[in-house]
């Protein structure tokens, strides 16, 4: 008497099959201890059962037992990390961050004084020089600035709102473009960040972890796409 390795499928969940519940698998191992002490009772004394063909069928039922601890703990342990990952998350909202995108956006205060969001950079190793260009929303170059020695990582920075031709520049959005370059002159890879506020959390479900709501054109982003906590 041998247990269809199909049921074992069925038990471990990451198999894709579905998981027996604790009834179901209470009735498996009894059914087994069953058949298994009838099994004993009516064999031929002739030829009784060997060793080891009942340490396999032993081995089988333990089998699936140790399956379903494995994946109690593992949920377990999944709940556990869910839970973390809620918490610290929650511990975003409110809080500017860094993610990635190239928006900049310009205000003017009550006392006429501009403000501008920050912007950053991520960069897999240092840059000799940024070349950083603001184009408004027709695609027009209101600014250029270069910063030099840009080290590896994420950096943020600010722009004065001030446009080329020294003047400040109309509230609004614009956009940042950044061009990086090795002590040779080669242009690098690098990703542009932008400012963003933590408005909420979504808790994680089958499909996604926890996700962060970043509110209006940006929407939600994972807890990894945050590049820096301002």
């Amino acid at each position: 008497m041998n247990i269809d390795p199909s049921v074992l499928n069925n038990v471990n969940t990451q198999s894709g099959g579905p998981k027996l519940n604790q009834g179901q698998s209470g009735e498996l191992r009894e059914s087994f201890l069953t058949m298994l002490i009838t099994q004993l009772q009516n064999q031929d004394p002739m030829d009784p059962m060997k060793n080891k063909d009942m340490t396999a069928q032993l081995a089988q039922i333990n089998t699936v037992s140790g399956i379903e601890q494995l994946n109690d703990t593992l949920n377990g342990i999944t709940q556990q990390v869910d839970a973390s990952q809620m918490l610290q998350a929650s511990g975003l909202i409110g809080n500017a961050v860094l993610v990635p995108g190239n928006n900049v956006k310009v205000s003017t205060g009550e006392e006429g004084k501009t403000h501008t969001t920050p912007f950053g950079i991520e960069l897999e190793s240092p840059a000799s020089r940024v070349e950083v260009t603001l184009t408004n929303q027709s695609g027009e170059v209101v600014a250029t600035r270069e910063i030099k020695n840009v080290k590896a990582g994420v950096e943020s920075f600010s722009w004065d709102g001030q446009t080329d031709g020294k003047e400040a520049a109309p509230d609004g959005a614009y956009n940042v473009s950044l061009n990086a370059f090795n002590a040779d002159g080669e242009e690098m890879p690098s990703t542009a960040l932008n400012y963003a506020l933590v408005q909420g959390v979504t808790p994680a479900t089958a499909n996604e972890d926890v996700r962060l709501d970043l509110g209006g054109v940006y929407g939600q982003v994972a807890m990894n796409d945050i590049k820096q906590i301002l």
